[in-house]
């Protein structure tokens, strides 16, 4: 499809020289960075910053982390 898009002069003259320098004609540099660009904001990111961290020793004796029903019962009975 052909299409026109208004670009900064300074920007295309550096989009015209990356383009010469990896040997790509702009519109497929224009494509990649596109592709690339949409990848990117469409990707799920982790979380923004460190997870928060508690102090304590653990799990209490005899519950198994890896054990979902066992973790619901544990937490569905009072301490």
């Amino acid at each position: 499809m052909r299409t026109t898009i208004r670009l900064n002069d300074e920007l295309l003259a550096q989009a015209k020289a990356h383009a010469a320098q990896t040997q790509r004609t702009l519109n497929e540099l224009i494509e990649d960075s596109l592709r690339a660009r949409l990848a990117a904001e469409l990707t799920p990111r982790g979380p923004a910053g460190p997870l928060p961290t508690f102090k304590g020793r653990g799990p209490l004796p005899g519950v198994d982390i890896n054990d979902s029903a066992a973790l619901t019962e544990r937490m569905e009975k009072p301490f």
